[in-house]
């Protein structure tokens, strides 16, 4: 399954609460997509750097370059979490029969 979360993980749960689910079913063939203001929390010194870090060891963890650049983060990226374009964005959905977005 592909997670998608778009939310700040400072300013909503959405991340936490997938991450949660992610764990409890043990899923090691998800995926983790941060879009939009969820690319903070890919970001080295984050509140949410360690969560992901933690989630890295079981699914892999993607965020839209598009959404760093235009945020001025895309220098401080986690190392590990791969970063994709919107062509690769699409990929994604298209090689995860089931797709779930947290808003």
């Amino acid at each position: 399954m592909l997670n998608i979360v778009n939310k700040s993980p400072l300013e909503r749960n959405a991340l936490d609460s997938c991450l949660r689910l992610m764990t409890a079913a043990g899923a090691h063939e998800d995926a983790l997509l941060l879009i939009e203001d969820a690319v903070y929390a890919v970001t080295r010194g984050n509140a949410a750097a360690a969560r992901v870090a933690q989630a890295m060891a079981t699914c892999k963890v993607y965020a839209l370059r598009p959404d760093l650049e235009a945020r001025g983060v895309a220098d401080r990226v986690l190392d590990g979490v791969q970063t994709v374009d919107y062509a690769g964005f699409v990929e994604l959905v298209a090689a995860h029969p089931n797709n779930q977005s947290w808003l």
